[in-house]
């Protein structure tokens, strides 16, 4: 099995697009519905995604050392430069906090994958708990960071 085109599929579980500028907060409407989501970012485009590791094949998880379960959370970024839509790395820095106020970081690590480029990051979620995610973005060869907040309720039932 393509390992890119697994987490690429898992990118598109859902389509949302929103617009903003560079060195701004952009924060995606909660009426949305879950799933993946893409912000533009000035010269590129962060696009994200959150979903439980129970959806990951076994074989995907097992190569990226992901535990699957229902009561895990994955949120995967990737950000391409807006003209030719080629990958870039950064610096990619996540807090989570769910609706009582308790914080989750989430250690993003990158994954470099012929010619993409993730970053990976797993955190413990409850069921029908919502986390609000805020991603800090910073393209290689970018000064000023780009930050991006969005919800997403996970269901373990």
């Amino acid at each position: 099995m393509n390992v890119r085109k697994v987490l690429i599929a898992l990118s598109l579980l859902g389509l949302l697009s929103a617009c903003g500028g560079p060195d701004k907060s952009v924060t995606i409407p909660q009426a949305q519905p879950a799933g993946v989501t893409s912000v533009n970012i000035g010269d590129h485009v962060v696009h994200f995604s959150a979903q439980s590791t129970d959806q990951l094949p076994p074989d995907v998880a097992r190569l990226y050392g992901i535990v699957r379960s229902k009561n895990r959370a994955m949120l995967t970024v990737s950000i391409l430069q807006a003209m030719d839509n080629k990958a870039v790395t950064a610096i990619v820095s996540v807090k989570a906090v769910n609706l009582t106020g308790q914080v989750k970081n989430i250690t993003m690590r990158r994954i470099n994958e012929e010619q993409a480029i993730y970053y990976v990051g797993e955190v413990a979620v409850a069921n029908r708990e919502t986390l609000i995610f805020d991603i800090g973005v910073t393209p290689d060869g970018v000064e000023s960071s780009s930050n991006v907040r969005f919800k997403r309720k996970f269901f373990s039932d």
